[in-house]
This record gives structure tokens, C-alpha cells and sequence, in this order.
């Protein structure tokens, strides 16, 4: 057994519950500005959080400095896990979800991003609960950013080195106080669109309540929404959606981009490889997607709440361009059930889950920067085959890429893909029929809340048996946290004293 430091990890993840209990006090000011009644509830859970965490934190005391790689990945992977442990509370105590299994889903797909929900009739849950729903999406979303600009290129995940080199601060070598300073920045960056997203909602024609809520469930890339039809609700009101699908844009880009344009450094931005070929893909799909539509599919037996508007060209375009968005920045947000378009745009959305947004960004899934790699390296290994003796380096964003990082990001897409494989198995092994299985798994692990099946956009995981719950927060997990950082928990060797 390799020795820990396990002061500073005790201690880190007081700080984190501490961090989260006072995000609960937030909610329980919102409960008493709506007199929902749950208050109270509220409070007790936000109030137990905290004396836990002040707790771990006063006993790990003198806990020393040093922060090892092994302690990291234990600090992410717990981290995650006590936030969703303890954000189980408000749930529980307010008797809203009653059944731990159900409340741990609700608060993994939460803190996760992915906005899955076991929630029936969200319409009738009070205000404080789904305030503190939508506000696990943002806690999740702003500990993304810092995890993929500090955290991941320290540990040498997936090749998201390749991001610390462009991050106006971050060392893939050793941490230093710069991160600190990046983090700030990209936070602000956070906090500023998500207010500039609710102002402009509550223009449009939202209730303020629906709008910040929307607006912390966009930014994190989450998709939890206080309707029962999701953005499907303002089908009448197009301007809502076109406001959505901007923030989903942004939030699925890498947010030092966003860093970089505030700065005036436009050029770094129009010539960064990952953020010009993510918005080519958008556009390219959904040209594709609205062409499918506007020629094969009926709009309006696919409408889940008003109906479509505006004129059958804008509506196919607008639809088309919402789901391609909400699926590939995994958002999860639905203006309409797309397994009822065609069975083409069925299986188009399906393998949209596998693409995922920038590195960087609030979104899931294997990322645009990987899959530029992938195929840059199938492509120089076709002249290889050609030209044995020559030197073919892998470019990106100009610079060759070192070997390692492509083999780590090679690995990391076959694990990726065997994940998805296993997680299916799994599904299927507890009952769950094929095509539940199969958009349960690529939803979960890519964390874009509706999938195919029983999981599609006007169905939830509630029809899920417990255990099936319980694989799909693993893989919400894992999926999240970049494969590497959970599973390396599992092996033999990270617990061997070497």
C-alpha cells in the first residue's frame, strides 16, 4: 500500500462539502422567496453539510502541502462522489425523492452534467428543489473547468496536455500559482454568460425563475429543466430557443477561446484547429439534419408540447440546429422527440453522442480535439504505408505533437469505446431491452441526458430497475471525470507502494 497523505485528501473534501453546503444555503433563500414550503429542509441539509465538512477540516489540521499524483486522482474521483453523497439531502429531507437510489441519480446526473432525471413531473416539484437541481448542473460545470485547465494535464489525461499548451496559464509540467489566477478568469467568463443568458431569457419572455434556471442548467451543459417538455415548452417562442442554442454554442467551446476573444486576440481564436473544425461539424451536421427534416419528417407529430412556428423552413433549420447543438455540446435539452423524425436522424443523433464538445468546455463526451487527432493519424498512418522512411509528425494548432500524447489519446478512445461496449452489456445483462441499452450507455458515459428506447427525449430513467440506476450514475461518473481518473482507482497497481 503506496503512502497517502491522507490529511490533505480528508481535508480537501471537508472543503468541498463546506463549499457545497453553502451552495445550499442559496437554495433555501430561493424556497423562502417562493414560500414553497421546504425551507426549512433545505436549511437542516445545508447546515448538516457544512458541520461535516468544518469537521473533516478542523481534524486534518497541519495536513502538509505535498499533493502527490495519487492523491489527486483520489481527491477527483471522491470529490465528486461527497459532493453527490451530500447533495442527496435536499432531496431527502424534503421528501421530493424519498428513495436514496433515486435521489443519488438525480444529484450524480446533477453534478455530472448529464440531465438525466428519474423525476416524473418536474412542473410539480417545489422551487427550492429545482433551483438546487439546476444549480448542481452549475457547481458540476464551474469544477469541469477547473478539473480540464488544473487538474487533468497535471495527471496526463487523454491528452488533455494538448489543452494546458494553449491555456493562458496552466503547466502540464507542475502546478503554480498562475493556475489560480486562469481559473479566476475562466470562472468570471462562467459567471458572466450565465447572467448575460438569464437577462436576455427574461427579455425574450421567460419568468425570471425559468430563466436562471435554464440558464445554469445551459451553461454547464446539463440539460435539467423546470419543465416537463423542456425547451419543447416555448416551441411558439423561437427568439427563447435561439437565445439556448447561442449559450450551448459558447458552452460547448472551450472557454479559454471565449478568454481569448474578451482579450482581443481574435486571431487565436479563428486559427485554433479544435474551435474552427467543432463549428464547421455544427454547421455540417446540421445542414444535414435540417435537409432530412424539412423533406422526410413531420414536424408536428414530433412537437412534445406547442406547436412548431414560424414556417416549415426556419422550423426544420431551428430544430435541426437545437438538437445538433444540444447533443453534441451534450446539453441534453430537447425541442422536439428526434426518434420520430426518421430513422436515419435516429441513428445520426445516436452517434452525434459519441462526438462531445471542446476540451475545455462544460461538455462531455470524447471531445472535438480528440477525434482531430484520431483522424490525422489514421490519415499520416495511409502515407506511411506509402512513404515507410519518412517523417510524418501530427500537427495541431501548427506544432507537432508529441508521440505519448497520441498514444494517450488512442488509449483513451479504445477505453472510451469499451466502456460504452461493457456499459450496454451490463444494461442489457439487468433486463434492459437493446435499444435502451445502447442510448442508455453512449448517454450516460458521454453525459447527455436522453438517449434512445425507453430513455428517449419524452421518456426518463425512472423506468430503470434500481441497479441498472446505480450503473448509469457509475457511468455518468467515469465519463466525466475522463475515464482514466476513476478507473485507475480499480487497479492493482495505483494501490502498490512504488
Amino acid at each position: 500500500m503506496p503512502k497517502l497523505n491522507y490529511k490533505v485528501i480528508l481535508h480537501i473534501m471537508g472543503l468541498l462539502l463546506l463549499f457545497n453546503g453553502g451552495f445550499m444555503l442559496i437554495a433555501v433563500f430561493v424556497s423562502w422567496y417562493y414560500d414553497d414550503g421546504i425551507a426549512l429542509q433545505i436549511s437542516s441539509a445545508a447546515l448538516i453539510t457544512c458541520f461535516i465538512g468544518i469537521v473533516l477540516m478542523f481534524f486534518t489540521r497541519g495536513r502538509g502541502k505535498e499533493l502527490k499524483k495519487r492523491e489527486g486522482y483520489i481527491i477527483v474521483t471522491f470529490g465528486w462522489i461527497f459532493m453527490a453523497l451530500s447533495g442527496t439531502l435536499p432531496y431527502i429531507l424534503s421528501e421530493t425523492i424519498p428513495n436514496f437510489t433515486n435521489a443519488f441519480f438525480e444529484t450524480m446526473s446533477g453534478y455530472t452534467t448529464t440531465g438525466a432525471t428519474i423525476l416524473n413531473d418536474i412542473e410539480s416539484i417545489p422551487k427550492g428543489i429545482l433551483f438546487w437541481r439546476s444549480l448542481t448542473h452549475w457547481i458540476g460545470g464551474m469544477g469541469i473547468i477547473v478539473l480540464a485547465v488544473a487538474i487533468l494535464p497535471l495527471l496526463g489525461i487523454g491528452g488533455m496536455q494538448l489543452f494546458s499548451a494553449e491555456s493562458p496559464g496552466p503547466s502540464a509540467d507542475k502546478l503554480k500559482p498562475r493556475i489560480t489566477d486562469t481559473a479566476k478568469r475562466l470562472w468570471l467568463i462562467y459567471f458572466s454568460y450565465t447572467i448575460a443568458e438569464t437577462v436576455l431569457l427574461k427579455v425574450a419572455g421567460m419568468s425570471f425563475f425559468d430563466a436562471i434556471n435554464h440558464s445554469l442548467s445551459t451553461l454547464s451543459t446539463g440539460g435539467f429543466s423546470t419543465k416537463n417538455a423542456s425547451l419543447a415548452y416555448w416551441n411558439d417562442q423561437p427568439v427563447i430557443q435561439y437565445i439556448v442554442i447561442l449559450f450551448m454554442f459558447l458552452a460547448g467551446s472551450n472557454f479559454v477561446i471565449s478568454y481569448f476573444a474578451f482579450k482581443g486576440k481574435i486571431q487565436k481564436v479563428i486559427h485554433d484547429d479544435e474551435f474552427k473544425w467543432y463549428f464547421v461539424f455544427i454547421i455540417g451536421f446540421t445542414a444535414v439534419a435540417a435537409t432530412i427534416i424539412y423533406f422526410q419528417a413531420d414536424l408536428s407529430l414530433s412537437s412534445i408540447a406547442h406547436p412548431m412556428v414560424w414556417g416549415e423552413g426556419e422550423s426544420a433549420f431551428r430544430h435541426a440546429l437545437f438538437q445538433v447543438l444540444a447533443i453534441v455540446t451534450t446539453t441534453g435539452f430537447v425541442s422536439a422527440d428526434y426518434t420520430l423524425w426518421t430513422p436515419f436522424l435516429t441513428v445520426f443523433f445516436f452517434g452525434l453522442m459519441f462526438l462531445g464538445g471542446s476540451a475545455g468546455s462544460t461538455a462531455g463526451g470524447i471531445k472535438v480535439m480528440r477525434h482531430l487527432i484520431l483522424i490525422r493519424n489514421g490519415i499520416t498512418e495511409f502515407k506511411r504505408t506509402l512513404h515507410p522512411n519518412a517523417i510524418l509528425p501530427i500537427r495541431y494548432n501548427g506544432r507537432a505533437i508529441k508521440k505519448e500524447i497520441v498514444f494517450n489519446i488512442l488509449g483513451f478512445f479504445i477505453l472510451y469505446m469499451l466502456s460504452f461496449i461493457i456499459g450496454a452489456l451490463v444494461f442489457a445483462f439487468m433486463g434492459v431491452d437493446f435499444m435502451t441499452s445502447i442510448g442508455g450507455a453512449a448517454s450516460s458515459l458521454g453525459n447527455v441526458g436522453p438517449a434512445l428506447g425507453s430513455l428517449g427525449p419524452i421518456y426518463n430513467y425512472d423506468v430503470l430497475p434500481p441497479a441498472a440506476k446505480w450503473w448509469s450514475a457509475f457511468l455518468m461518473l467515469i465519463g466525466r471525470l475522463e475515464l482514466f481518473t476513476v478507473l485507475i482507482l480499480l487497479t492493482p497497481f495505483f494501490w502498490r507502494n512504488r
